[in-house]
């Protein structure tokens, strides 16, 4: 048995404001916050300053984190603006107590506008990271939405389902709810909370077990932590009667091919 949770909190928060929730987090074996919760949400401000909003991973905010990460025993998965050379990436970055940086999963494809800003993920960071509430791999926001990249966490033993997200739409839930059922593991979604600007999110933030059952949340009232006690042995018992890349798939008639070489856009050979 151990707690995990979701901190709601706005977009574009500071690293202050987040640090600034060390007491809350504390005593939860996994956090996850929001998509975009340092470096914010894209909303047709100029890029040059969007550009300096963002981070880099590593780099000073994410050893910020991984401080925080530590003080606290609580494994984080935070949503970043990274910023890689010229390109910035809506990126989950996996922070471990004793490990700091342990992995980052950049965003495959981005939604609308932003793709004005946003370059695109590639097979190489699709990691499944282990932590004291289990194996915890991530989507985010509307990947949940691509059933290949489902199967292909599924196929990694993921436990715990970890969703950033700037969805604030009541179908979400239901997208939640399905996952969790889908794949027989625990959901934990993070959704921002903001009272200012022409479309502030209105929160969300959720977490589901193994048969879709909502166990805390949806939140919407304003920022704030939710919490859950999960026993992995329901991940397990669900897993019984469909496992989704096991006993209930069909090699025979379907496949999936995963390519997790990095995809650079120029190769040096010497």
């Amino acid at each position: 048995m151990t707690v995990v949770a979701a901190l709601q909190i706005a977009t574009g928060a500071s690293l202050e404001h987040v640090l600034a929730f060390e007491g809350e987090i504390r005593g939860a074996s996994l956090v996850v916050l929001p998509e975009a919760v340092l470096g914010g949400y894209p909303r047709g401000e100029p890029f040059v300053r969007y550009f300096g909003e963002s981070v880099t991973v590593p780099g000073p905010e994410v050893t910020a984190l991984a401080g925080l990460s530590a003080r606290t025993g609580a494994s984080l998965v935070v949503g970043v603006i990274e910023r890689d050379g010229s390109t910035l990436y809506s990126t989950a970055v996996f922070l471990d107590p004793s490990l700091g940086l342990v992995a980052k999963h950049r965003k495959l494809v981005p939604t609308a506008r932003e793709r004005l800003v946003w370059g695109r993920g590639d097979g190489s960071t699709l990691p499944a990271v282990p932590t004291a509430a289990g194996l915890a791999g991530a989507a985010i926001c509307w990947e949940n939405h691509m059933p290949l990249l489902r199967a292909a966490m599924y196929a990694k033993g993921v436990q715990i389902w970890c969703a950033p997200t700037v969805d604030d739409r009541d179908v979400w839930q239901a997208s939640m709810r399905h996952i969790a059922d889908e794949g027989r593991c625990f959901v934990i979604s993070a959704c921002p909370y903001e009272t200012s600007g022409d479309d502030p999110f209105r929160g969300g933030s959720v977490i589901v077990g193994p048969l879709g059952e909502v166990l805390a949340g949806p939140l919407r009232d304003g920022e704030g932590l939710i919490t859950a006690t999960i026993d992995l042995e329901e991940v397990v018992a669900a897993r019984h009667s469909l496992d989704v890349s096991g006993h209930y798939s069909r090699p025979d008639v379907f496949s999936l091919t995963v390519d997790e070489r990095p995809q650079d856009g120029v190769t040096f050979l010497r």
